[in-house]
Order: C-alpha cells, then sequence, then structure tokens
C-alpha cells in the first residue's frame, strides 16, 4: 500500500497548506448547490457518494460538447479518451476502457459494437444528451463486477417523466467549428397535456477531415463524419410515477484513418508473423526502438488520401427504450424502476465503394430494481438484470465468429445511517454469464461473485473522508475468448483463447472532499489489485502490423486524482487539477499498453452579470512507461477557452450564445491512450461559435 499511501499523504498535505493559507476563521461557509446522480439507485448527491463521482450538465455540458462521447468527457478528473480520429472515440476511465468502462443510456445498456474496437463509435449523440455522469471507480455493483474501471451514465429527454407545465417545452442548438469544417444542429420538443406526454429530437452533423499542425499532410485523412439521428418518445404520466417508450434511428458515416490492407495477408506462425509479399516477412523487428517503423512525425506510410481513398463506417442503429417508474407501490417498497433496450446494430466498413466487414449486433437489456423503505437507519435496494446479445462479423475482417451471449445478474445494496456523521454501504451481486459461438468452438459457462463496502465520514459540515473497498469478478467476452483473425482497423492479427477464466479484482479507494466554503476540493488515491487480468499481449510486430494474443497475467493499478478551487468573490474562481495512473503487469513482467500520461493543470471561470467566461491551462507529460512494441508518446501543453452570453427573448425565450477555442497553441497532440497514437494526432486549432434557444 505504500504507493497509495505516499502520494495520498502528499496530496493532504497540499491542500491543508493552501486552506490555511486561502481561508481565515471568519471565512463564510457557503454550502454549494447539490447535484444528484441518476446512476445512484437513491438519488445521492455528488459529495454524498462513496465512490468518486462527476456530473457534466447545464452550461458546462454545453460548452464542452464534441461529436462522440470520449472527446466530450475527456478532461475531467480521472477521464481520457482513447480517440480514433473524428468519427470514434471512447473513454477511458482510470486507465481502463470497453469492456472495463460500461456506458449506460439512464441505466441501460447501450448495445452497439463499440466493445469490439475503438474504431466503433458509440452509439450515444453528447448533442441530445441533458447530463452526463461519471462514476469512477469499481464502486459500480449495480451495474455488474466487469465495470471496475467505472460507468458513464448518459440521461436524455427522449422519454418524459412529467408533462411540461406550460404544455410545451423546448431547445434549438446551432453550432459551427473551424479547422474541420463542423457544421451541426439539434432540436428537442416536448408537449403533452392530463396524463400523456410526446418528445421528439433530432440532429444532423456533418464535418470535414480536421486539420493536424506540424504533419506531412495538413488534415488528418478519413477524419470526417456525418451523423443524422432521430428519435420519438411517448409517456403516460401519473402522480405516483410515469411509463414510457422511445424509438431512435441513427445514421452515421466516418472515415478510418490509418485503415490500410498492406498486411491484409499477414498470417502466425506460431509467435510470429509470416506476411507474404514483404521482404522480411518472418518477424520483421530488430529492437524496440523502430517497433512503429515510423519517423519523428509517426507515420512512416503514406495515408495522405482523399475521402474516396480512405476506408470508411456505415453504421445504422435501430433502439427502442423503455422506462418506468412507480412509487410506493405495495407496502414496504419505496419505488420501483424499470429500464430496458432492445437494439439492431449494423456496422459496415467500406473500401473503394465495397462492403469489406460486416458487424452486426442485435440484443435486449432490462433491469428492475426494488427500493424497500427505510427499516430503522436501513435503506437499500435490490435488483435483476438480463441481457442478450447476438454479435456477428462478416467478410474480410471476420476475426470473430458469430456469437450468442447471455448473462443475468441478481444485486442487493444497503446503506446504514449511523448518525450525522457516519454512513456505510454494504453490496453483494451474483452474475451467470454463457457465450456460446457458433464455429464449433466450445461453449463458455461462467458464474461470478462480487462484494462491495464503504464508510463515509462527515468530519465537519464542509469536510468528508469516503473509504471503499471491493471485490469483484469480470468474466471473459467473446472478443477475448474466440477472436482469430485479421483486424485492419487497429492494424493486428488477434487470438483468443476460449480456456480464458475470470479476473479478480481487489479494490481500495480512498477520497477527501471539502464541498462548501470559497475553497473546495477533492482528492484521491486508488489502488486495484486484479489477479488473472486479461490484456491483449503484441508478441510479434512487422512494421505497423502486430500480432496479438489475449492473455492473462496479475496487474495493478495505482492512481492519483484531484482538483482544487478558491472562490475569490462572486464572480473569480482559481483552480487547479490534476491526475494520473499507472498500470502494470506483477512481478517485472513490464507496463500495460495504452495507459494515459499524467496530466496537471490551471483553469479559471469569470462571471460579470449575462457574461461568462472560462479558462484551462494543461500539460499531458510524456508517457514513457510503456509496454512492450509500444513507443513513447511525447508530453504537450493545451490550452482552451471559452466566453458565453445568456440572453432572453419575448415570450420567455432564453438564449444562449458562445464561443470556445480548443488548442489555442496550436501544438501536435498524440493521445496515448490511442491505437492510433503516433498516426492520428489530436485536431489542432479549433473555434466553436454556437447558439442555443430555450423555450
Amino acid at each position: 500500500m505504500k504507493p497509495v499511501i505516499r502520494p495520498l499523504a502528499l496530496a493532504v498535505g497540499m491542500t491543508y497548506a493552501a486552506l490555511s493559507q486561502a481561508q481565515t476563521p471568519l471565512a463564510r461557509i457557503e454550502q454549494l448547490e447539490s447535484v444528484t446522480v441518476s446512476a445512484d439507485p437513491f438519488g445521492q448527491s455528488v459529495e454524498g457518494m462513496s465512490a468518486p463521482a462527476e456530473v457534466l450538465a447545464g452550461d458546462a455540458l454545453i460548452m464542452r460538447r464534441q461529436g462522440t462521447l470520449g472527446d466530450t468527457l475527456n478532461g475531467l478528473t480521472g477521464v481520457h479518451a482513447d480517440t480514433f480520429g473524428g468519427g470514434a472515440s471512447r473513454p477511458v476511465v482510470r486507465g481502463q476502457t470497453s469492456p472495463r468502462v460500461l456506458t449506460l443510456t439512464d441505466g441501460s445498456e447501450v448495445m452497439d459494437a463499440s466493445a469490439i474496437s475503438p474504431d466503433h463509435a458509440v452509439d450515444v449523440e453528447p448533442m441530445l444528451t441533458q447530463r452526463l455522469e461519471v462514476l469512477r471507480g469499481p464502486a459500480t455493483l449495480l451495474y455488474g463486477g466487469g465495470a471496475i474501471g467505472g460507468v458513464v451514465n448518459v440521461i436524455d429527454d427522449k422519454i418524459p417523466t412529467q408533462v411540461p407545465e406550460q404544455g410545451y417545452q423546448g431547445s434549438v442548438d446551432l453550432r459551427g467549428t473551424t479547422g474541420s469544417n463542423t457544421r451541426e444542429g439539434a432540436f428537442a420538443l416536448t408537449a403533452g397535456e392530463g396524463n400523456f406526454a410526446v418528445h421528439i429530437e433530432g440532429l444532423k452533423r456533418r464535418s470535414d477531415d480536421y486539420r493536424v499542425p506540424d504533419w506531412s499532410t495538413s488534415r488528418l485523412a478519413g477524419s470526417y463524419e456525418d451523423t443524422s439521428r432521430g428519435s420519438l418518445g411517448l409517456s403516460w404520466v401519473g402522480s405516483r410515477g410515469f411509463l414510457g417508450v422511445a424509438y431512435t434511428q441513427t445514421d452515421r458515416k466516418y472515415g478510418l484513418p490509418g485503415h490500410t490492407h498492406d498486411y491484409e495477408g499477414c498470417h502466425p506462425h506460431g509467435s510470429h508473423l509470416h506476411c507474404s509479399g514483404h521482404d522480411d516477412h518472418d518477424h520483421g523487428h530488430d529492437d524496440h526502438d523502430d517497433h512503429g517503423g515510423h519517423d519523428d512525425h509517426g507515420h512512416g506510410h503514406d495515408h495522405a488520401h482523399d475521402e474516396h481513398g480512405v476506408p470508411w463506417v456505415e453504421a445504422r442503429s435501430k433502439r427502442v427504450d423503455i422506462r418506468g417508474e412507480y412509487r410506493q407501490p405495495v407496502a414496504g417498497i419505496e419505488r420501483v424502476r424499470l429500464r430496458g433496450g432492445w437494439t439492431d446494430y449494423r456496422h459496415d466498413e467500406i473500401e473503394a465503394g465495397e462492403v469489406g466487414t460486416t458487424f452486426k449486433n442485435r440484443g435486449y437489456d432490462m433491469r428492475l430494481e426494488a427500493e424497500h423503505e427505510r427499516w430503522g437507519n436501513w435503506r437499500g435496494v435490490a435488483g435483476l438484470q438480463v441481457a442478450r446479445s447476438d454479435l456477428s462479423a462478416v467478410g474480410v475482417e471476420a476475426f470473430l465468429p458469430k456469437t450468442r451471449t447471455q448473462s443475468t445478474g441478481i444485486f442487493l445494496l444497503e446503506t446504514y445511517q449511523l448518525n450525522e456523521d457516519w454512513r456505510f454501504e454494504l453490496g453483494a451481486r451474483h452474475d451467470w454469464k454463457s457465450v456460446n459461438p457458433e464455429n464449433g468452438q466450445p461453449k463458455a459457462d461462467f458464474s461470478a461473485y462480487s462484494f462491495s463496502g464503504a464508510a463515509i465520514w462527515n468530519l465537519t459540515p464542509a469536510h468528508s473522508l469516503s473509504l471503499s473497498l471491493s471485490h469483484s469478478h469480470r468474466l471473459p467476452n467473446a472478443q477475448e475468448l474466440y477472436a482469430n483473425g485479421v483486424h485492419l482497423a487497429t492494424n493486428t492479427y488477434e487470438r483468443g483463447d476460449p480456456n480464458l477464466g475470470k479476473e479478480t479484482s481487489n479494490n481500495v479507494d480512498l477520497t477527501l472532499r471539502k464541498h462548501a466554503g470559497d475553497l473546495t476540493f477533492s482528492v484521491g488515491v486508488f489502488h486495484n489489485r486484479v489477479k488473472s487480468y486479461i490484456y491483449a499481449q503484441t508478441v510479434d510486430q512487422f512494421e505497423d502490423f502486430r500480432l496479438i494474443d489475449y492473455r492473462q497475467h496479475d496487474a495493478q493499478f495505482t492512481g492519483l486524482e484531484g482538483q482544487l478551487d478558491y472562490a475569490f468573490n462572486r464572480n473569480l474562481t482559481l483552480g487547479v487539477f490534476g491526475d494520473m495512473v499507472r498500470g502494470k503487469l506483477t512481478g517485472g513482467e513490464g507496463n500495460l499498453p495504452r495507459i494515459p500520461a499524467g496530466r496537471a493543470g490551471l483553469r479559471g471561470k469569470y462571471t460579470w452579470q449575462r457574461w461568462a467566461a472560462d479558462i484551462e491551462l494543461y500539460r499531458v507529460f510524456r508517457q514513457e512507461r510503456i509496454a512492450a512494441y509500444e513507443q513513447e508518446t511525447p508530453g504537450y501543453n493545451m490550452m482552451n477557452l471559452g466566453v458565453s452570453y445568456l440572453g432572453s427573448l419575448e415570450g420567455g425565450t432564453d438564449y444562449m450564445v458562445y464561443l470556445r477555442a480548443t488548442n489555442l497553441f496550436d501544438q501536435r497532440a498524440m493521445n496515448h491512450a490511442s491505437f492510433l497514437a503516433t498516426t492520428a494526432p489530436l485536431p489542432g486549432r479549433r473555434v466553436t461559435l454556437g447558439v442555443r434557444l430555450d423555450f
């Protein structure tokens, strides 16, 4: 535990040093507005949760929205993104990404193909999102022991939960962005009368290849996007709850930067690659310094094609959501919640006008929760979750057999309020999972259990200290078990292992918070020890192409997260923030791949009448702790600036005009968490001008 204790002691000491200098004994204790978390079954505030959580909503969300979920969340404490050009990016939480980071839509799992590969977009639209909730760490027992990285819960309005008081309400968003020539617009309208409400929403976005500074080509080929989305929802709303259904369809087209068929003929001979047609085709690796085959710009191959010369994705998702809540249905039950979704997802990868590979995922996810009334100081929730997924890949990159995955989970979470100062949590979950391939390989059946415990101590009305402990299991997925073939999007040949067993994770999380007064902060440390951790180990490489095997080895993750803000007056707030995570195999076996580099920075916000301005400047450090066959990525500085104005029109319509600039230094930034870290840098300087109307 020394790697955990030392950073905590340093962070706590620095925090209280700042506290003693910044506040006097007469400083006022001003309670900040409490923000509840829907992903928590009890609807607790961020400050009251045992697990570190962050909510992005309101004006802050409007200013930070990007075209993908990962890009929108990138920069929050402990959150990065595994970017893949302009069309796809998944959230990376504490060094983990899908499938160890679960993405939900109001508590129901998003059934797409994003867990298979980083070039598959998450089927979520930030422009139509009202709130994004991030729960960091393994205290996510309600949603499965496999989510040891965290949970991202996306809250939208496509199923109304109440009837508008004046009969209708809605919004319109219009934005444009330089650097990628992005044009996007969205609208949402809810109307109702009596006990019924209907909601309709839609979005259209188009962007060109984005500009990259100090690069061999001025723009990254294949980083364009074209997305359309529409949703229609209907709800019955009563005095004790609601029940609603919504249909959503998304059509998405985006390029695949770095995608090449140069290595289509590569195949393994034991633990070595054989690439026919190449001179050095047996293994083709001299030393680790040359493993990427890149020059100092990291792009040894010519990817400078026009839009029609780069492979692209055309994806269509059809989804039906059902949500309901009924308060006090019977004696002893406080509330019953129903969340579920059925998805028909298709994803075509196209080159030269012909479909090369088609991915399909058809499935459902349903969960039912029942919260019992208070029994003395006890409060709790029990639930059932069932899911099924039929996943297939057909074509050139059909590296997965068609598989059917079925899972069932039951869970219980209880919280005990000892007094005003102490609260305790206990939870348990049991899961059953079967993965059945249709290629004759053996069916995999697993069962797993998870336990968690937490204590929250309110040291003062403004301070709290929380400790979370958990023991959880994660079951291998179809890709880790049965993959066998070329995966050109990530330039890999993947080989699964049907003999893989479950992971066992033991986790500790300690967080100190101050949530009232001029000075507020949150600082925490975490340490995860994972027995039989499943990871993709590169065993050979030829130029940019790698042979990876899914293997198991004990691993550990240690990290530090913190943010501190000081309000000098009603108008000006300044702060510091930072995070770091170290992921490595135990026994001196090396580092894990694609672990984000540490970062630290400054931020400020100034408000005056109807104006608001914010600025953030942070440093992403050089990532030198790399896995075998992985390249170091250089550090870079990032500066972002936002300005907004709030106004009102006659008739009760509010509007917001805003301007946001990102990467003002126009630096070439390489994201170590990305599969394309050295071949697809992040965008250069971009400026977004937008307007939002609320009526």
